[in-house]
């Protein structure tokens, strides 16, 4: 009598800090405070080197994050003065000029698709982007819920402009249509014209200019702020928040990946990554 009844299994056991720095150690620095999460970026503790194995790891620390429930808010940001800004040519042309047509798929479709999917549908918390300088793959930081640039930042999707053309189909155009216009954001995409962290502030593609050495400060200022309200407050704000982002991927990214890796390989083509030029850049 009185006794409580005891499940006849355990829960399983979901990540620890731990746990992800030590999975993800090649690819991403956390730093954890009272339920706030920094996931920083990098490639050999310096500058993010865009690769494959990055596209893979960020595909599947989303889920890894959002099953840690002892994560309340997250913080995206790359290491030094760039986002991602170089690459690591060696790791694409090991699968573009390779005849592994399983790697293909899996690098191409699946972890494009899921880069994004991941972010939207397994992070439940609100999310801040602290964009520490101009570079490519921008889309997650502009679908966080709150995005922090630096005055260099160049909002830019050079996709149409590799060598034989390729599809802009990795969300970058869908998020410019969206934050810029359905007009603005065909331009931009076709002409490959940037629009700098002024503008960006002026249509709301971002939410504040930040000078490069605070801007980490003011994302973790941000963040203390939203751990003020209650967990249940956050998380069902957060998905407000993402509900339109949700919609939009749902609706169209798929086919939006598919068009782009479909016309990536009838014609050949391969990440020429030299093609990439902002404003202001030899």
């Amino acid at each position: 009598m009185g006794n409580k009844p005891k499940a006849r299994y355990p829960y399983v056991k979901m990540p620890t800090l731990e746990d992800l720095q030590e999975k993800y150690k090649d690819f991403f620095i956390f730093k954890f405070k009272d339920g706030i999460l920094e996931m920083r970026m990098h490639s050999d503790g310096g500058p993010v080197k865009w690769s494959y194995q990055m596209h893979h790891a960020l595909a599947e620390v989303y889920t890894d994050i959002g099953h840690a429930r002892w994560v309340e808010c997250l913080i995206i940001t790359c290491t030094g003065d760039k986002w991602i800004h170089e690459n690591d040519a060696d790791s694409f042309k090991e699968i573009e000029q390779g005849n592994d047509d399983d790697a293909r798929f899996n690098v191409q479709i699946y972890d494009t698709l899921k880069v994004c999917e991941n972010f939207l549908n397994d992070i439940e918390i609100p999310t801040i982007a602290a964009i520490n300088g101009r570079g490519f793959h921008w889309e997650m930081a502009l679908m966080c819920d709150i995005t922090l640039c630096t005055p260099d930042f160049i909002l830019q999707d050079d996709h149409f402009g590799m060598a034989n053309g390729h599809v802009p189909g990795d969300g970058m155009t869908m998020i410019l249509q969206k934050v810029c216009g359905l007009k603005r954001g065909a331009y931009m995409s076709l002409m490959c014209q940037g629009i700098d962290a002024e503008e960006c502030l002026r249509i709301g593609a971002v939410n504040e200019i930040v000078e490069r050495d605070k801007i980490v400060d003011r994302a973790w200022e941000i963040a203390e702020y939203i751990m003020t309200r209650s967990r249940s407050c956050r998380r069902m704000t957060h998905y407000n928040l993402i509900r339109e982002w949700k919609a939009l991927f749902e609706r169209d990214f798929r086919i939006n990946v598919y068009s782009e890796m479909y016309s990536f390989n009838l014609s050949k083509s391969n990440h020429d990554f030299d093609y990439i030029k902002y404003e202001g850049e030899e």
